[in-house]
Parts: structure tokens; sequence; C-alpha cells
């Protein structure tokens, strides 16, 4: 038994109630320290303190005596009295990170901060790679003929990334001769103009996981997932990829043969039977490609793809439509939809729940448990996460954290991992202080040299500590405003229909709201959510019946068309002069602060901004008017997790009425006092609430699925 676990052993029999963290803390300083003390008094200004609060029922003089006991155990010759004059030999080399690694809990992933790598300056010398790129570029250009080009320091908009590269793995690829399907990228940088997103950060995807990708606005997620797919981060050259972007080009080509096409293989081979059939001779190569269709399920493949069509909201009229007569939103889930009939061995999914309703949301996080190949998914919808990923891949501080587990066990685990690393920060940082006041009491006296200078060393040898990062809470203030006495608004009888189609979007519609609603409205697309939205704050005239609104009444109206029309190439506060002429550029600074774009963020571009920042925008736009009732359609598309858990206790806050348009499920439960559901021209308010609604969708996804 080696020293170290005598040395654990006794400490556990001395004191059975230590914290576990405390014990690791004292091991450590006990084993970095033992060549530095003197004896056992500097055992005991080392430790004694927090010993003493550990063991109510010992007295100084049987803590100092376990001191004695345990540089005894750590230095066998010194009785506890004998100088350091000698060095232990180690049989092998020691690892420190493996020494981390040792201590790492099994439940929360806690890893001692005396000891984590990730601190340290990067391994890369940025100077270095920058020149060997640049040697490189020169090289190929002098290959293909070309002159020499500068390499241009990157602008705004513009990202760029680096990464260390094993020479067998790149070799092994060349060759072909990796056929792992597990993707390993190490080492890499990724900047986005001049600011670093990520820095000597790691990613590693194994077949067949799922992987939630999470974290604040801004930090990176969606540019790192296009360098992946633009292979521009080195991946082995046999895995496919696939990242679900851009939108399906319309053209004559029908909804369900659009989803066909995309396999290629299997296009292949249909196109091989079709030319070989027509040609005797090739009957020998017909016979193969009918086994080769045999083997894929060719036959089954329509079938496939009209059933993901169908999920996703596709009737079987418009799956046997022409992709051009789509709307954007469309073309969306068929290439949605393709990508889940190709399979990729890595597909990535950038926010795919903005562009459905929650019955198609429901349907993908179904398929989506039984996705076969590797999934990458950023999603800020946190029923989405909870039910999707196997494990979750956590972005910040420029860098990439693995948990295992869905969202809710992330949260539970890093809280728990922040506590531990928290108080293991505070006992650190009492015993510096707690040597640093003996050096200061001390530094003078003659007699105490030796000691002095031992704990001056003993200081220098601990690392540079930095505090546990803390969570940035975000906060959205709507303004404060007057309860109006009821009606509000009263929605009588009204039936809708647009002057150039001819069916009808609503019909005798009825419906009544207060200060204090807090009414949700859900239904599928198409449905006339929005209509009805618009036909309250007046946008729109009814065709027949009537809308009474309180002579007060004040919309405020969010929708994500009110992000996509700000102005782009002005700063936050510009944007906000030329709407609200005339008032000091601090109240213009104060109501973006209400929602989280403060200090020089304020002054950024609205063009530079995350989709996330703009809606923050776009929301303190709308409230500088003052609103006293808020019809919000889809407010949370781009809103990352923690703003959209603001935004729901803001909304509860709020003193007047609100009318939700939404697909988050979370956001719902939070706020929600009445559920309307559109549907079939009609608007209906549902008993029971979304627990109600999600029942219902459940029930119909199955009765389709057994057809």
């Amino acid at each position: 038994m080696s020293h170290m676990e005598i040395l654990k052993k006794e400490l556990r029999k001395e004191f059975p109630s230590i914290d576990k963290d405390l014990q690791t803390y004292v091991e450590d300083v006990l084993a970095s320290s033992v060549e530095d003390f003197e004896n056992s008094e500097d055992v005991y200004e080392a430790i004694g303190e927090i010993l003493h609060e550990v063991a109510n029922d010992k007295s100084e003089n049987d803590i100092r005596m376990l001191c004695t006991k345990f540089l005894t155990i750590l230095r066998p010759h010194s009785n506890g009295t004998e100088k350091p004059g000698m060095r232990k030999i180690l049989a092998a080399p020691v690892n420190l990170g493996d020494m981390a690694a040792e201590q790492t809990t099994d439940v929360f992933d806690v890893q001692s901060i005396w000891m984590q790598g990730r601190n340290e300056t990067s391994k890369v010398d940025a100077k270095k790679l920058e020149k060997a790129e640049a040697k490189l570029q020169q090289k190929l250009e002098r290959r293909e003929g070309a002159k020499p080009t500068t390499v241009a320091v990157p602008v705004l908009q513009t990202a760029s990334a680096s990464q260390v590269m094993s020479k067998k793995d790149t070799k092994m690829d060349a060759k072909g001769q990796s056929r792992s399907m597990d993707i390993r990228i190490e080492n890499f940088d990724v900047a986005f103009g001049d600011k670093v997103l990520l820095q000597s950060a790691d990613l590693i995807l194994s077949t067949g996981r799922r992987y939630g990708f999470v974290g604040r606005n801004g930090l990176g997620k969606t540019t790192l997932l296009r360098m992946i797919s633009g292979k521009q981060l080195q991946i082995p050259s046999h895995i496919s990829i696939l990242h679900v972007e851009q939108e399906v080009v319309g053209d004559d080509t029908i909804a369900l043969d659009s989803v066909l096409e995309c396999d290629e293989k299997l296009n292949d081979l249909w196109r091989k039977e079709k030319e070989y059939s027509k040609d005797p001779s090739k009957s020998n190569e017909l016979t193969e490609v009918y086994h080769e269709l045999q083997a894929i399920e060719a036959d089954k493949a329509p079938a496939r793809a009209s059933i993901i069509l169908a999920g996703l909201g596709f009737t079987k009229e418009m799956q046997a439509a022409q992709t051009r007569t789509f709307s954007g939103g469309w073309r969306m889930r068929l290439a949605l939809a393709r990508a889940l009939f190709s399979r990729p061995d890595l597909l990535l999914l950038d926010e795919p729940t903005n562009m459905l309703d929650i019955k198609a949301i429901i349907w993908l996080e179904k398929y989506l448990q039984n996705w076969p190949t590797t999934l990458m998914v950023v999603s800020h919808d946190r029923n989405f996460l909870d039910t999707v990923p196997t494990d979750i891949l956590y972005l910040h501080t420029m860098r990439i954290d693995a948990y295992k587990g869905n969202y809710e066990n992330f949260v539970k685990t890093r809280t728990e991992k922040l506590k531990s690393q928290r108080r293991e920060f505070e006992a650190q940082m009492a015993h510096r202080s707690h040597v640093q006041e003996f050096i200061d009491r001390f530094r003078y006296n003659a007699n105490r040299a030796a000691s002095v200078q031992s704990k001056i060393k003993m200081l220098e040898k601990l690392p540079e500590l930095k505090p546990v990062e803390k969570d940035f809470e975000v906060s959205l203030k709507f303004p404060e405003v007057e309860n109006l006495n009821p009606p509000v608004l009263t929605v009588d009888e009204v039936t809708f229909k647009y002057p150039t189609g001819d069916r009808t979007i609503l019909c005798n519609v009825s419906l009544g709201a207060s200060s204090d609603s807090r009414i949700c409205i859900v239904g599928e697309n198409g449905q006339g959510k929005t209509t009805l939205l618009k036909l309250i704050i007046g946008t729109l005239t009814p065709t027949g019946g009537f809308i009474r609104h309180h002579r007060g009444l004040k919309f405020g109206y969010f929708s994500q068309h009110h992000v996509d029309q700000l102005e782009m190439n002005v700063s936050c506060v510009e944007l906000m002069q030329r709407e609200f002429p005339g008032r000091p550029v601090e109240e213009y600074r104060r109501q973006l602060g209400s929602f989280g774009i403060s200090g020089d963020m304020a002054l950024q571009i609205v063009a530079s901004l995350s989709g996330g920042q703009k809606s923050r925008v776009a929301f303190a736009k709308m409230c500088m008017a003052n609103p006293n009732f808020l019809i919000l359609d889809e407010p949370t598309n781009h809103l990352d997790i923690e703003t959209i858990e603001a935004l729901g206790k803001a909304v509860n806050k709020f003193l007047g009425g609100v009318i939700l348009v939404s697909h988050d499920e979370r956001l719902i439960r939070m706020i929600c006092k009445e559920l309307w559901v559109c549907g079939n021209g009609t608007v209906k308010s549902i008993e029971g609430g979304f627990d109600e609604y999600r029942r219902i969708i459940e029930a119909e996804i199955e009765a389709a699925a057994s057809k």
C-alpha cells in the first residue's frame, strides 16, 4: 500500500465526517508540499484550521499529534522532525492529468480545478501556424501556376478556422485506410472576424449518438456547423455530412420525387435498371442491379419518403405538388425531409423546430429517437432537448464540454459541478490566505525566516487561480402599465377570407380577452393563427362580424418578420433614435438594456448581432411605445434557452394582457392560462390545457403510423 493510500485511510478513520472535497483538498496540500514541510508545525499551519472545522471533538493537541503522524506517513524517516533533505525517486513518470482524472466522480464528472488543463495557454503557436498555412498556400499556387497572393486579415462577417492535425490520421485518410465512423476534431480554433469563438477546442462525435449543441446566442454554434459541413475542419473523407440550412429550390419537380432524388445510390440503380432492361446483352448486369435494389429495400423507398413528408405536415395533395408552389417555410420542411430520407453519416440540424408546428415537432422528436447515424442539432427548444439527444455539447468560454444524457441531466450535472468547483476554489483561496497571513506575520522574524521562505515557495508552486465561471442571468423587462377595465377585447362572430382566395380561413369566431389574459394559440401551420392575430390588431379587416377594442387599448405586436425588417446598417442606439426621435440617448440605452442589449453591444451594427440579439432589439423597439396588450407571434425563434426562460418570467410579471402563438412547449406551459386551438376554420378553447392537446396530437400520429 502506498504512502498516499495509507494517508487517505488514516484521514477517513480520524475524520469520518469530513467532506469528500475537503479531504481531497487536504490530501493535495500534503502531497504537493511534503518536501517543503520542515516539521509537523508546518503541517499544522497548512491544514490544522481545516481539520479543526471538521472535528469539534478533537483538541488542538490532538490535531497537532495527527499532523505529526501524517508527516511521518509521508516521510517515514522523519518522525515528524527531520528537515527535507531527500527526494522521492519515482519508479515511473507521474502524469498530473491522470491524477486529476482519478479525482473525477462517476456521478458529476467533477475535476479538481488545481489540475485542470484548460486554463493553460494554447498548445498551438498561432503565428507559426499562420506562417505554415501561408507557405502551404504559396506552394499550392506555384503548382497551379498562379501568382502568390497575400493572406488577408479576416473582416466582419467572415469566419475562419485552423486545426492542428495528426500526421498519422492525415496519411491514413489520404490512403483511404481510416474507416472509423467516429469524428474527432481536436485542438482547433474558430474566429469570426476579429472575435475568437473557439480556442484549442475539442469535438468528439461517436457514431450513432445524438448530440444536442447548446450555449448562449452569439458564441458560434451555427458558425461551427457551417465549418464542419464546409470541410473547413479535418473530418475523414469517407464520412458523408449533410447540413440542413437552405431551403429547396422551387421548380417543376413534385415534392415526393424531390425527396427520392436526393438518394444518389438509389437513383443510380433505378437509372441502370431502366437502361439495362432495354438491352438484352446486359441481363447479368440487370440481375446484379435487382439484387442491389432488393438489398436496400428500394421498393419501400417511396412509402418511406411519403411517411417522412406526412410527418412534417405534407398532405397527399401537397406531396404531389410542384416544389415551386411552396412558400419558403414549406421548402425548408422539404429540405429537412430530404435529409431525413438520405440518412447521411453525420446530420447537422440548426433550429429544426423553428419551421415546424407543434404536431410536426412531436413527430420529429419521435422519429429522431430512432435515428441510426450520428446527429448534431442546435436547438433552443427545452422539451426537444429533453427528448431527442443522448448527449449534450455545451459551448462556453471558447471551448466545448460534453455531458452524457439529455438537457435536464446536463443542467443537474453542471449545477453540481459548479457547486463542487466553487467549494474547492473557496477552500484553496482560504488556504492561500492562511499561508499569506503567516508570511506577513513572520516576514521579519529571524527565527522564522526558513519557515517563511518555505511558505513562499509553497505559494509559488500553487497554480494561478481563476474564479469559477458564473452563469450570466438574462433579464427582460416589459413596460409597467395600468390595468384596463373589461371588456378589453371582443371578437364577435368574425369570418375572414382573403380577396384572392377561395378558402374561408376563419368562420364565425367569437372570443374575448382581458388585461390579465394569458392566451396561447396552437394549431397546424396554415390554419389561420397569424391571420387571427392580424385581425385582432387591425392589420386585416374581417369579412364578417366585429372586433371591439377598449378605447385605451394599445397593442405591442411582435413577429419574426420584425426581426428581418430591422435596419441592418445602423447601430442599435441609432435604430431606436430613428424610430423614436427627440429623446435622450440614455433613454434609448436604458430601453435596450431592459432586453439585454447593453454596454458595447448597444453600439454594434445590427447586422453583426446574432438572431437572438436581433430579436431582443425588436422587443425593445416594440416596447418603446409602452403597449398595454402584447400580441406575440412565434417570439422564441432564435432565442436561447435562458432568454426563453426570461421571456416567460417577464410575461408573467407584465400587468397587461398577452396573446401568444408559439410552438415552444416549455414557454406555453410557463404562461398559459387559456389554450385556443386553431383549425378547420374555427378557434376553440380546449379544456385540460396543453396536456390534453398533446395527448390528442400523439393519438393522431399513432393512428397515422398504423395505417
